[in-house]
């Protein structure tokens, strides 16, 4: 039994080293980027049995993919595309440091994950997990996969497994109006909602501070938990009418893509376990926070350094 699958988008990314200029850029390094599979990951590494589930390219780079998350221990359980569209889907980051922002170029249109069906997917796993997470970003990416993804959504739930989703909202993707249509409709198969409280008041249309937000969400969809995600404030957590709040731990701002997956697989890795809404809140933070000390999209963390972390007795991550 799996205590956790995700179902998602994993994608190939390339960045100039040493944050170098993309139009001037003659090397790249590559890394396997996914907020289903990051969260996988996360989760995997925290202690978590957790598999991932998606559509790949039957090709070398398709296969780099999954390499990437074996190596991690997480075990994909995929379905590999042999038509000679097949296609994997990449982005290009710029890191760059104040003045200059970072640059995202996205070069993901018809990769094979966007076909994904239900019916063809190994959906077998849904039925003996504890847990299915999936993100608003993957239902954006075609009109095949908002409908997978609600499939999923209630085959997990049927099957007796929680359901956690990520709203994750992308503005390249599709707009708030779209997003909202379309995620709510999702909702009443949800169970652990995750949201930004920016996504709460931009796509939602929920008003008000997090606890609030938190609120009016449970109220009309009647969740497990409501986790509003604050940025440098923190965490709210919602739960059985209790409120649950969680600081950030001292971090540097190196390496900040990723950090909100690492704090669902970090919060995941010890809900699922049987640990107390504070403690997990306590868990997703720290891996967070570790998260943005390390290259990549990936936290490669260990259960230690979480809790040192947490207890304090780690050398400032800033430093």
């Amino acid at each position: 039994m799996a205590d956790l699958v995700t179902f998602g988008e994993t994608m190939l990314r390339l960045s100039p080293p040493d944050e170098e200029r993309l139009e001037i850029a003659d090397q790249f390094d590559v890394d396997v980027a996914g907020a289903e599979s990051n969260v996988a990951v996360a989760a995997q590494r925290l202690g978590l049995d957790a598999i991932w589930l998606s559509k790949l390219p039957d090709s070398p780079i398709g296969r780099k993919v999954a390499g990437e998350l074996r190596s991690h221990g997480v075990s994909v359980d995929v379905v590999w595309d042999d038509s000679p569209e097949r296609r994997q889907g990449t982005y290009y980051l710029e890191q760059g440091r104040p003045p200059r922002g970072s640059e995202v170029i996205y070069d993901r249109a018809h990769a094979s994950v966007t076909t994904a069906t239900a019916d063809e997917l190994p959906t077998r796993v849904l039925s003996d997990t504890s847990c299915f997470h999936t993100t608003g970003i993957t239902p954006a990416l075609s009109e095949t996969l908002a409908t997978t993804t609600a499939e999923l959504l209630e085959r997990a739930g049927s099957a007796g497994a929680l359901t956690s989703f990520d709203v994750n909202f992308r503005s390249n993707l599709w707009t708030p109006t779209e997003a909202k249509e379309v995620l709510t409709d999702q909702f009443p198969a949800i169970d652990i909602l995750v949201v930004a409280e920016r996504d709460a008041r931009d796509v939602l249309e929920a008003d008000g501070d997090a606890e609030a937000i938190a609120r009016e969400l449970d109220d009309e969809y009647g969740f497990e938990v409501v986790l509003v995600t604050r940025g440098s404030d923190g965490a709210l957590a919602l739960s059985e009418g209790e409120a649950f709040t969680q600081p950030t731990y001292e971090a540097p701002d190196a390496y900040p893509v990723g950090t909100g997956d690492s704090f669902v697989g970090g919060f995941l890795s010890q809900y699922l376990e049987g640990e107390s809404v504070q403690e997990a809140l306590s868990w997703g933070a720290a891996t967070a926070a570790l998260k943005r000390s390390i290259p990549g999209d990936i936290a490669t963390v260990t259960p230690g350094e979480v809790r040192e972390v947490i207890g304090g007795t780690t050398e400032s991550l800033s430093r």
